[in-house]
C-alpha cells in the first residue's frame, strides 16, 4: 500500500502565497510522478502542476507564471509554491502520486492524498 500525505494549505489573502508539501509513504517500489490537483465547488478536478522522475514539469494554463513545483525523489515529496493568489484559485488541493508498489510492479496506479482546503480571501 502507498499512502499519500498533504500538508499546507488554509485561508490566504489575495496576492498572498500558498505552501503545499506532500508525502508518499508505504511499499513504495519506483514513483513516476508526482504532482497537484485542485477541485472548486461545482468544477471537475483539475492539474495544477506535475513534475516526473526526470524532472519535466507541466503546469495548468490558469497557474502558469504563478506556481512552483519542486520535488524531493530521496524523500518521495513534492511540493507546490504560489504566488499572486486570486480568489479562484480557492479550492481542495490533491496530491497525486503515479507509480507503483512491490506487488503491482510493472504496473502503476493512481494514488491521492485526501486533500487540503486552501481559500483565498479577497
Amino acid at each position: 500500500q502507498v499512502q499519500v500525505v498533504e500538508s499546507g494549505g488554509g485561508l490566504v489573502q489575495a496576492g498572498g502565497s500558498l505552501r503545499l508539501s506532500c508525502a508518499a509513504s508505504g511499499s513504495i517500489f519506483s514513483i513516476n510522478a508526482m504532482g497537484w490537483y485542485r477541485q472548486a465547488p461545482g468544477k471537475q478536478r483539475e492539474l495544477v502542476a506535475a513534475i516526473t522522475s526526470g524532472g519535466s514539469t507541466n503546469y495548468g494554463d490558469s497557474v502558469k507564471g504563478r506556481f512552483t513545483i519542486f520535488r524531493d525523489k530521496g524523500k518521495n515529496s513534492v511540493y507546490l509554491h504560489g504566488d499572486s493568489l486570486k480568489p479562484e484559485d480557492t479550492a481542495v488541493y490533491y496530491c497525486n502520486t503515479r507509480g507503483s508498489d512491490y506487488v503491482s510492479y510493472p504496473l502503476e496506479y493512481d494514488y491521492w492524498g485526501q486533500g487540503t482546503q486552501v481559500t483565498v480571501s479577497s
